[in-house]
């Protein structure tokens, strides 16, 4: 567990309002992560999740609400804005270029940085983390396993050298093996000091992992506070740990 209490807040979510078509799924609100923290957001299918992180990025507009990044007014940007901002997200589906090879993807995602020779040492770290990744690193992003194109989705948005790396369900459809090396770059990655913001239907690991916890229910949130408080907080247990 690291503490962060005396940090700077990196992103605030205050109030957020997001709308689909007439029907409200994000109904108020509010979180921050602070520099250097693993923040999660939990919480069944259709709470709202994915859609808060929709809004975070540009992807969605809001009606109500106000998001800051690094304590600048961040409505209105679009995912572009934002990656020059010093966010990246890797979104629930993986998003990888499959016409482009793994090597390709990796240059995609600094194709805003102009410092050549960081950008080939940040390849060469990318592929330290996942080795897989490297042994395949002429191979088409699109005939990967699902894990693999996870892997290189992360790799991608670490390119960018993000202050804040949004993770969308990183687990998702993967096998119990890829889950473990998921969880355990996601770990490394925050412990090398990349504040991580990561939404996830699984809990139980989540929890295990993160500083600190929301819990997200039907457009709001519920609860929140120490990861490890809500791990044992009897109403996260049955809801969410299947106890």
């Amino acid at each position: 567990m690291r503490a962060h209490d005396s940090a700077p807040v990196l992103l605030s979510v205050r109030q957020a309002e997001v709308a689909y078509g007439g029907i409200q799924a994000v109904k108020g609100v509010s979180l921050e992560v602070r520099a250097g923290e693993l923040v999660s957001l939990i919480g069944s299918n259709g709470a709202g999740k994915t859609t808060t992180m929709k809004a975070i990025t540009g992807l969605l507009p809001l009606v109500g609400g106000q998001i800051e990044l690094m304590g600048r007014d961040i409505r209105g940007l679009g995912p572009w804005d934002l990656v020059q901002q010093g966010l990246a997200m890797v979104p629930e589906g993986r998003g990888v270029f499959t016409r482009m090879t793994i090597f390709e993807n990796l240059q995609m995602g600094a194709y805003l940085r102009r410092d050549a020779a960081a950008v080939t040492d940040d390849i060469e770290r990318v592929f330290t983390t996942f080795p897989r990744l490297k042994e395949r690193r002429d191979q088409l992003a699109g005939t990967l396993s699902g894990g693999e194109q996870q892997m290189l989705a992360m790799g991608r948005a670490l390119m960018s050298r993000p202050h804040i790396l949004l993770l969308d369900e990183p687990s998702m459809g993967l096998s119990p093996l890829m889950v473990d090396k998921i969880f355990e770059v996601v770990n490394e990655v925050s412990a090398q000091g990349v504040t991580v913001l990561l939404v996830e239907q699984n809990a139980s690991r989540a929890l295990h992992i993160a500083d600190r916890a929301y819990v997200m229910e039907s457009g709001l949130i519920t609860l929140s506070g120490a990861a490890s408080d809500l791990l044992h907080d009897p109403k996260v247990r049955e809801a969410y740990l299947g106890e």
